[in-house]
């Protein structure tokens, strides 16, 4: 229930506790806004005063007139009084300065307070200038501010698309590669079932051959028979032939061979391992993988991320803080803060290119990145280099680069000859990630598993 003050109750319906709206009035003198009458009438068999009970002779009581002038008089003060921000509701005198302090207006009386002791004062005029300004000059960044993000929205909604794109091109590779796996797994699956029958086929001769032997026996059997029934004459003459087949056939009986069983665990023995460990032998690691994320819009790399060209033609990429906005480069996925990583890139096919390792928060931002925090070496067929790095003199089919965070060193070699070309020498604090800088085609050549 709301409350009221003093000089409000006389204006207050009983019923909805506010002020009276279209205020009717009953012959027991009690006045209710009309709309509050008729809901409590609705609730009663009969229509009597919500607070005295009393019956009420008629249905639709008249208006209260006078109540209602009244009612609206009083509204009307009293939203004057509220609005009225110019008078001081404390001394009733205009607002004429303002507090510095208080941060508020005063009248002169306030200002000459206890209150306001030893505050300063700006005429409400000056105030308003000087607040004005500086409210405006907030508007102004949050304008600017809106533009921004409305710009940053739209950029952001081409990034989504390319979201959507990198989510589907991915996934397309994922289910390539493990259907690769799944093929080893099947081959590897049915020849290992083909080596089993295989073995099955010749532990099944045995029985073969067993066979055989039987039925010569049989057949050496019954012609011995045959003949002993012969005349006398026949069975002399037949007599030295007949007990050479009885010789002949007369060999030891037969035994259950050694092995004559499937080994079974030439099959089932670690298969899962050693399936495993062929699939490793045969399936190379490649130390290092690029990062698309910071690859520079004129680069294009493959779809395994281990080698990277030259397009010669920008691609419409979003232009997220990682990616490089100048130079042709790229960086590692991984980077390395500690131990020794050792990673080999084909450089052959390229006349201009640059490698090596920089900082993690070198992102190639402008054109001052060569400047700083780079450890490379380059090579340049003609023209002027890329940065401060050591410069190859000759053409290289293999670079080799060698990082021990540990002890501060990057090495270069020509992995073909494995001949060494540089070695930088630095504390390093940060994490470093592989570079390279690719003005022809690059690839980072996989590592054979005796290197794993």
């Amino acid at each position: 229930v709301r409350m009221a003050s003093a000089a409000e109750d006389d204006y207050i319906c009983p019923v909805c506790c506010e002020i009276f709206k279209a205020p009717v009035l009953l012959s027991c003198s009690h006045s209710f806004c009309k709309e509050c009458l008729q809901q409590f009438w609705r609730t009663k068999d009969t229509p009597e005063c919500p607070v005295c009970r009393r019956r009420s002779s008629r249905e639709e009581p008249p208006y209260n007139l006078a109540l209602k002038n009244l009612c609206e008089s009083f509204l009307k003060e009293r939203n004057e009084r509220h609005s009225s921000e110019e008078i001081c509701s404390l001394h009733s005198e205009k607002l004429k300065l303002f507090c510095l302090e208080d941060k508020q207006p005063v009248c002169l009386v306030c200002r000459d307070s206890q209150q306001h002791d030893n505050h300063k004062f700006r005429p409400i005029s000056e105030a308003v200038s000087s607040y004005k300004e500086e409210l405006n000059a907030a508007l102004k960044f949050l304008q600017e501010n809106l533009k921004h993000n409305k710009t940053m929205k739209g950029e952001f909604e081409k990034t989504v698309q390319h979201i959507k794109s990198q989510a589907e091109h991915t996934e397309a590779q994922i289910k390539q590669q493990f259907e690769k796996l799944h093929q080893f797994l099947r081959d590897e699956e049915e020849a290992t079932i083909t080596a089993l029958r295989e073995e099955e086929e010749q532990k099944k001769q045995k029985l073969e051959e067993m066979n055989r032997h039987i039925s010569a026996l049989s057949h050496t059997i019954k012609d011995m028979e045959e003949m002993m029934r012969a005349s006398d004459v026949c069975f002399l003459k037949e007599f030295p032939v007949s007990m050479e087949r009885v010789q002949i056939s007369s060999q030891p009986d037969l035994q259950m061979p050694s092995g004559a069983l499937i080994h079974v665990p030439r099959y089932l023995g670690n298969l899962p391992f050693r399936v495993w460990k062929k699939m490793r032998d045969i399936i190379p690691k490649t130390p290092v993988i690029l990062d698309p994320n910071t690859a520079n819009p004129w680069l294009v790399l493959s779809d395994d991320l281990t080698s990277v060209r030259n397009c010669r033609n920008k691609q419409p990429l979003p232009d997220n803080p990682e990616r490089f906005d100048f130079y042709p480069c790229v960086l590692g996925s991984e980077g390395f803060n500690s131990g020794t990583h050792c990673w080999d890139v084909e450089v052959k096919e390229s006349q201009r290119w640059c490698l090596g390792v920089t900082t993690a928060s070198n992102l190639g931002k402008g054109c001052d990145f060569f400047n700083t925090d780079v450890w490379s070496v380059e090579y340049h067929l003609s023209g002027r280099y890329i940065g401060s790095g050591f410069r190859v003199k000759r053409q290289l089919d293999r670079v080799r680069v060698y990082l021990d965070y540990d002890r501060g060193t990057v090495s270069f070699s020509d992995s073909v000859t494995n001949t060494h070309l540089h070695t930088f020498t630095a504390t390093f604090t940060h994490t470093l990630f592989p570079f390279f800088y690719c003005f022809d085609s690059l690839r980072i050549l996989p590592f054979n598993s005796h290197h794993l």
